[in-house]
């Protein structure tokens, strides 16, 4: 249901919010870990345990030209329990998460709360996702008596939606403050997502090796945890008023899904569904979503027009490559409408659920358009969209692009003074690999020649299926290197 259906139920005028939903995400934190891991780092472990095979160049070969430049991971290449004999075990993975996820979670609510401004014992509610941990109590549980909220506050633990997990989130904690706001009293709902993906990789892996499956999914998925609070309004002034306003949403599920995105259940953690025609699923799903949620909100129509696409900057789920050039050309976007989205995929990766807190956290680095669409999809598979208002001096305002030091937390906005020396290429170098720091057209066409060769990797017309995958034939693939074309034929894969 559109919020329009319930905007005669909310109370007008809340401080600095313009619109009459009276909702707004005032304080927004996002905590990466310290390592950034570059493709080179897949390819080292492979080599360390597992024989050469067909599926297994398949995939180190896509792994080089995804467009992901780092990922963010809780350790490096050599870290114990990705050195293993075995890949670590469910209980390792929890024990892990419950140390590593939570620390990264309790980083990024501190940071929301600080720019928030208030206090933990004004948190009404609290509403966090993962899709990599599973535990009961869940990892929420523990985030709350770290920070000191009253043990008596409402909590929700999101499970089963994977990638748009932090957009649904932001939907649920919406809908709690709404219902508060119907009651007359205050909500500031602490939003949180969380994910450790990076120590799958050994288990992703084996099902490479074993059943010899290319799984995309390897090359893609990082470690993040973001948060953000969200108010209604009631109660206290919320000094400068919220970073975005939250101006209405729509959730849906493209029919007959199921089996193209998910992340299945398995003894050695989770493993992640991704058939080759999520991309064009997704794309083709965007615009009628966005022409019924822009319908449903008339503030955003333009003398009586519906505002089209270009009229908004995209915070869109950067799931992969294909994904976001996807929707660009089918929304007839730019690169710099999506230039966080870009930015965050090419220097940390996908976070899942975690990562379009962090992308609208990016946003506020530069000047756009005053309206926002969110956007992010997950198993389902579900399609998740919210039209938002930024405050125009959000974009001098950045919080939580930090980096955890054993020592404390070093600054990191994405600048190259701050990320480290640019070379003579452009590329400035954190922790031993390369950052692009490229305009967002140079970063559209990197990720479009990126997308396209693996598109022709997995849908070539020649070549066995495995697990549901063409296997690859004689592609051309750009160097990322040199920008120069090199070619990929079957005889090399074998």
């Amino acid at each position: 249901m559109s919020p329009s259906a319930v905007r005669s139920s909310t109370a007008n005028g809340h401080g600095h919010f313009e619109n009459d939903l009276n909702l707004g995400l005032v304080g927004l934190g996002v905590e990466y870990p310290p390592f950034l891991v570059g493709p080179e780092a897949l390819e080292t472990l492979a080599n360390r345990f597992y024989p050469s095979s067909t599926a297994l160049k398949k995939v180190l070969s896509i792994n080089r030209f995804t467009g992901i430049e780092t990922r963010a991971a809780i350790g490096d290449v050599d870290h114990p329990l990705v050195n293993h004999p075995n890949a670590p075990s469910i209980k390792e993975l929890n024990d892990i998460f419950r140390q590593e996820g939570v620390r990264l979670s309790v980083n990024a609510c501190k940071k929301a709360i600080k720019e928030w401004g208030g206090s933990v014992d004004d948190i009404t509610h609290i509403v966090s996702t993962t899709c990599t941990n599973s535990a009961n109590p869940g990892f929420d549980h523990f985030v709350v008596k770290q920070l000191g909220i009253r043990t008596s506050v409402e909590k929700i633990l999101l499970h089963g939606i994977g990638c748009s997990g932090g957009m649904a989130a932001m939907r649920t904690a919406a809908h709690l403050a709404l219902g508060s706001s119907y009651r007359g009293k205050p909500a500031r709902v602490l939003v949180l997502a969380c994910e450790i993906s990076s120590l799958l990789v050994r288990s992703e892996l084996d099902s490479i090796n074993q059943d010899q499956q290319t799984r995309v999914g390897v090359c893609l998925f990082s470690d993040c945890a973001s948060a953000a609070v969200l108010s209604n309004g009631v109660g206290a002034d919320e000094g400068s008023g919220p970073v975005y306003e939250l101006l209405g949403w729509k959730h849906q599920i493209i029919d007959d899904t199921e089996e193209d995105l998910g992340f299945d259940v398995d003894p050695l953690g989770w493993k992640v569904v991704l058939t080759p025609r999520v991309p064009t699923l997704a794309s083709a799903a965007v615009s009628p979503c966005f022409q019924d949620l822009v319908q449903s909100i008339p503030e955003v129509h333009k003398n009586g027009q519906l505002p089209i696409a270009a009229d908004f900057d995209w915070a869109l789920h950067p799931g992969g490559s294909l994904i976001i050039t996807g929707v660009e050309q089918a929304m007839d976007l730019t690169p710099e409408h999506l230039r966080a989205s870009y930015e965050i995929y090419m220097k940390y990766g996908n976070s899942s659920s975690a990562t379009i807190i962090s992308v609208l956290n990016k946003m506020r680095e530069s000047e756009g358009q005053e309206r926002v669409i969110a956007c992010a999809f997950g198993p389902g598979i579900a399609l998740e969209m919210m039209v938002l208002r930024r405050r125009k001096e959000a974009s001098s305002v950045v919080n939580g692009f930090e980096e955890s030091e054993a020592n404390g937390n070093s600054d990191r906005d994405g600048s190259v003074a701050q990320i480290g020396a640019t070379n003579a290429n452009g590329v400035a170098q954190v922790n031993g690999y390369g950052v692009s720091t490229e305009s967002a057209t140079s970063q559209h066409e990197h990720l479009a020649t990126n997308g396209a060769a693996i598109e022709t990797a997995l849908l070539s017309a020649d070549g066995a299926a495995v697990n549901g995958t063409p296997a690859v034939n004689e592609s051309t693939l750009a160097d990322g290197a040199n920008g120069s074309a090199s070619t990929l034929s079957v005889e090399d894969l074998d």
